[in-house]
């Protein structure tokens, strides 16, 4: 999900109440956005989503191999330490035993250490994957808001969904005339791939 802070609402109007004779002061266009809105209804955002939920896909089998390669060699060293406990084993056949269970744990131990530098390359990869398609998207919607911002003529335009420091909504009140996110989303998706349709 997107998220921005901007500075606080309150002292944005401020500055413009201060800055400019109220008696012969220019009328201000102001437009809202919902930026959380415009990212998540994006179809390159659907398209990214799918694209890591393959990968993640992906990965989580590979993880499950090496899980299920670690309890084989837990459970095979289970198995020769039941072994090695039989009074009746020889003593040759104790050791020879015992030498093969000590080679299982320093298996175990590697596939173990494997284990955990695979999920930590594997989570670094799609944080980054996810960084790139995110850094994408921001710039196409970016482009587009400047685009209707300069055509419309807009002064100010805030983020709805923004959030202040103290994590409360930076932009507590606006009408619903002034945000034109649908028109930035119909923007953005009139270039999406159509659906295909199965024929009967």
């Amino acid at each position: 999900m997107y998220r921005h802070t901007f500075a606080p609402l309150l002292l944005i109007i401020a500055c413009l109440l201060l800055g400019t004779p109220s008696s012969h002061a220019q009328q201000l266009k102001i437009g809202t956005l919902d930026m959380n809105r415009v990212f998540n209804e994006y179809y390159k955002t659907k398209d990214a989503q799918a694209q890591l939920g393959v990968v993640r896909d992906a990965s989580k089998k590979e993880m499950d191999e090496r899980v299920a390669n670690l309890k084989q060699a837990m459970a095979a060293i289970d198995k020769l330490s039941q072994e090695i406990d039989r009074p009746e084993l020889s003593k040759a056949t104790k050791l020879a035993k015992t030498k093969e269970r000590d080679d299982k744990v320093n298996e175990a131990r590697m596939l173990d250490r494997d284990i955990t530098e695979f999920r930590s390359m594997k989570e670094r990869q799609l944080q980054d994957q996810f960084g790139r398609m995110r850094a994408d998207i921001i710039k196409d919607i970016m482009s587009a808001v400047t685009d209707r911002v300069k055509s419309a003529g807009y002064d100010f335009v805030f983020d709805k969904s923004g959030l202040s420091l103290g994590q409360v909504p930076v932009v507590l009140y606006s009408r619903d005339d002034m945000d034109f996110s649908a028109d930035i989303i119909n923007i953005l998706n009139k270039n999406a791939p159509k659906l295909k349709t199965s024929s009967n």
